[in-house]
């Protein structure tokens, strides 16, 4: 795994061994950012699920404005921590070592809305998409323009619908998906 591009580009990252952890390929990685190119630069970007912090830190490298990461596993965090160092971002990304349910309590208490919300949950955990993504509409996490990025296998169907939020896009990248949520809209485009 790697930084992609922006200031960090190139950057090698760490992935936790032993662990039941399917990192996001840099293809798919690519195909986001790629997709997300116009929004990141000065985007308050929260990554939810984030084992190695390779999304936060690709976002922070292009230039987003505020990153926070929330990951609870103590192996993946000891790796996260260690990519923050390597890259000397340390300082630059929030590290909220709770479950995602207490990160999206502690973070909607505090009033922060994020332009970009990204969540990667364990493939198995088929409950934590719904979950998450009720906590984040019940939270009122997500700004008024901006936008969540579920990535899920592609075999697996997010609902189009989860409270306020609707589905307007799919992006498929081999066995994955990329499913976009704004707050209410029209149903979704789906891309190869």
């Amino acid at each position: 795994m790697r930084v992609i591009a922006g200031s960090l580009r190139g950057h090698r990252l760490e992935c936790p061994s032993g662990l039941a952890l399917r990192p996001t390929s840099d293809r798919l990685k690519e195909s986001l950012f790629n997709i997300l190119a116009p929004c990141v630069e000065g985007s308050r970007f929260l990554d939810l699920f984030s084992g190695s912090g390779s999304i936060g830190l690709e976002a922070y490298s292009r230039g987003a404005g505020r990153v926070v990461v929330v990951e609870k596993e103590a192996s993946a965090l000891r790796c996260l921590q260690g990519n923050l160092k390597r890259c000397r971002a340390e300082e630059e990304i929030f590290v909220l070592a709770f479950s995602v349910p207490l990160a999206l309590k502690k973070l909607s208490g505090q009033g922060d809305r994020f332009d970009i919300i990204f969540l990667d949950p364990p493939y198995q955990e088929d409950k934590l998409y719904k979950e998450t993504l009720t906590g984040i509409d019940c939270g009122l996490l997500v700004s008024p323009d901006g936008m969540v990025i579920a990535e899920h296998p592609a075999k697996k169907a997010l609902p189009d619908v989860c409270g306020s939020l609707h589905c307007y896009r799919r992006h498929r990248v081999g066995d994955s998906c990329l499913s976009f949520y704004r707050l209410g809209l029209d149903p979704p485009s789906t891309s190869q």
